[in-house]
């Protein structure tokens, strides 16, 4: 390598040669693939396969080749190094037959898109929908979820997050086990139809995140090894080896992940990423790639005009994710929190084997709603060491928090959601706990009616040893976690079927449930006190008998007044006096989770008692209520045909 090479390649990865076959305004259209372990490297059309075109090596192991025109959408190709094989491109930008077939030529900035107006969303008015595009219709694309958005909008959703999309192997699969950053799963409707149902969204007023997993890529149909150094032997993932992003060649991978960053933004309208795992992203660079990453979002989303967020899922309780970059922080805008879960979790179900032994004490839940964090820097037992820091002055939004999710009910061994653990009564709190914190809340598809079809982990690989190795890995995951119950078998298509949601709320109990979702999260709009930013206030009420325990949390101001929510949960099975009598002076009941309206047992709020498992809210006699005889119903009575948006 020249000098001259070797100047070309001191910026940062950011501006490093896009990759992928792709129209270049001021080169024609190009085909480039970042292949140093190739000394040759052709591009085989598969319609022409006889006439092999040779790429040009360009520095920092690169090969190109232009082209003036640009060939027609959907034509076939494969590289073919060394003279030997051919592999479908490393950045792929769609895989028409699968991860085996060969790759396709896409122009997605052909498509037609109808949100010229639309300016992404805000955190602060954030609540996510997570939701596996498979098993959310029974038809499982994205155009038979388009038919469902109208639903979720007037439920009082957002945004959608979308698990992977990436193209995986099969047909069926929770989607961490993508092999093409770049491509769109070809079940759900590939590209277009990505394109489709991100345009369907916005046009109803709904945000779209995609979930991205920068941390490993899938084992079947993977061939970037005879590519180039993509995966570092310095270190594995649980699920496999880690992308190299410090090590020899590591610049080039660095730059393949930014520009996918930035390709779901600026082609498919994504309002934001949801970047897995990053615990299991490991970078001793100075400049972090997580950093990298935040400073790529905020280019591409300058460049377009839009608001565009990234939420990163760590298990570390580091609030280095929040941090500005010149505090030595990766800047993101928020990130998952698992604390709050495991709290309301062990409280509600009396679960304590795995991580939930580290949790079960109200308490807890109370320094989570105080201070973000619950493990801090303090001593876990599961962990057998101190783990986390504090959250320092970061407000509570920038936290997502959830009762449900993939993870949370798919790594059950039979992929049990919480309809099947708690009572009706205990779920309708931990829902009002979940709506009601002052964090970010994210639902996981299904829950707002309280779906108990189960959804574990699936998956559609064709490789017997590979399918025996993932049934091995579900049971010995399920013995060390404490589970005595034998997983599903995630390679059988019944498994996958079973996840598939039923749509069905017109059972009292999943009537009633919607409404209090849909209530609630009308209430987070229009009540001023759960608008607040900054302060929090929970405590523990003490009681005589110590079965009973109820939490009381203050939102707006510190204390009780006219611009005061003050909401009581009973984490208990009994009923319970209510005496806080000082505090709700001048108040009214704005909401109860065991009114009739949600399933319960009360028509009329007794103020002296709370019932097992309650929660009620008292605020400003002139604030909006549920309640209230003239209210308008919040939520449908029952499911409605899908409808559509055109």
């Amino acid at each position: 390598m020249t000098d001259q090479d070797i100047a070309s390649l001191n910026q940062p990865p950011l501006y490093w040669p896009q990759v992928g076959a792709f129209l270049e305004p001021s080169n024609g259209f190009v085909f480039r693939v970042w292949a140093p372990k190739a000394r040759r490297v052709d591009l085989i059309f598969d319609h022409r396969p006889d006439r092999p075109l040779r790429l040009e090596p360009r520095p920092g192991g690169y090969y190109e080749l232009m082209v003036d025109e640009p060939p027609e959408e959907g034509t076939r190709y494969r590289y073919r190094l060394d003279g030997e094989g051919l592999h479908s491109d490393p950045a792929s930008r769609w895989q028409p037959e699968g991860v085996f077939g060969s790759s396709a030529v896409l122009h997605p900035d052909r498509f037609r898109w109808h949100d010229a107006e639309w300016q992404g969303p805000a955190l602060d008015e954030l609540v996510l929908y997570e939701l596996h595009v498979g098993t959310f219709t029974p038809e499982g694309t994205f155009d038979a979820a388009i038919e469902r958005l109208e639903t979720l909008r007037k439920l009082g959703v957002t945004a959608i997050q979308l698990m992977p999309v990436a193209q995986f192997s099969g047909q069926r699969n929770w989607g961490y086990d993508g092999v093409f950053p770049f491509a769109v799963q070809n079940s759900y409707g590939g590209p277009h139809g990505l394109q489709r149902f991100v345009d369907a969204c916005h046009q109803v007023g709904l945000a779209v995140f995609v979930d991205v997993v920068y941390n490993h890529l899938g084992p079947e149909g993977n061939y970037f090894w005879a590519f180039g150094h993509y995966f570092s032997s310095r270190y594995r993932t649980p699920w496999g080896d880690a992308l190299n992003f410090d090590g020899p060649h590591c610049d080039a991978v660095r730059a393949f992940v930014l520009q996918n960053a930035r390709y779901w933004i600026r082609y498919f309208h994504i309002d934001g990423l949801r970047v897995d795992a990053i615990h299991a992203i490991m970078d001793t660079s100075v400049q972090h790639i997580l950093a990298e990453l935040a400073t790529a979002v905020r280019l591409e989303a300058r460049a377009v005009g839009r608001n565009v967020l990234l939420i990163s899922e760590s298990h570390l309780n580091d609030p280095r994710v929040l941090d500005d970059q010149q505090r030595r922080g990766y800047g993101h805008d928020a990130q998952w929190a698992d604390d709050f879960h495991h709290a309301v979790h062990a409280l509600l179900t009396g679960e304590r084997t795995g991580y939930y032994a580290d949790y079960g004490r109200p308490e807890q839940l109370v320094k989570c709603l105080n201070q973000n964090f619950i493990f801090d820097g303090i001593y876990s037992r599961f962990r057998r060491r101190r783990h986390g820091a504090p959250a320092g002055s970061h407000p509570a939004q920038r936290f997502v928090v959830y009762i449900q999710n993939h993870d949370q009910v798919g790594n059950r061994p039979r992929g049990d959601r919480i309809g099947r653990l708690l009572s009706p009564p205990a779920y309708r709190l931990a829902a009002s706990l979940l709506l009601l914190s002052p964090f970010t809340p994210l639902l996981f598809m299904g829950e707002e009616y309280g779906e108990t079809n189960p959804f574990p982990f699936f998956c559609d690989f064709r490789d017997d040893r590979l399918r025996a190795a993932v049934r091995r890995g579900r049971r010995q995951e399920a013995a060390a976690f404490g589970w005595e119950a034998e997983p599903l078998d995630p390679t059988r298509e019944e498994t996958f079927r079973a996840a598939v949601l039923s749509w069905r709320w017109d059972e009292p109990n999943r009537r009633g449930l919607r409404a209090l979702y849909a209530d609630l999260l009308r209430a987070r709009r229009q009540w001023p006190a759960l608008r607040d930013r900054l302060h929090r206030h929970a405590n523990l009420m003490a009681h005589p008998d110590r079965e009973a325990v109820v939490l009381r949390l203050i939102r707006g101001d510190r204390l009780p007044g006219p611009g005061t929510a003050l909401c009581y949960f009973n984490l208990s099975p009994v009923e319970v006096p209510l005496r806080d009598e000082r505090s709700r002076r001048g108040t009214r009941v704005l909401f109860s989770s065991e009114h009739r309206r949600y399933g319960g047992q009360l028509q009329a709020i007794p103020t002296e008692r709370l019932l097992p498992y309650e929660c009620r809210v008292y605020g400003s006699p002139a604030w909006w209520s549920p309640l209230t005889a003239d209210s308008a119903a919040s939520a449908d009575n029952g499911p409605e045909e899908p409808r559509g948006v055109r």
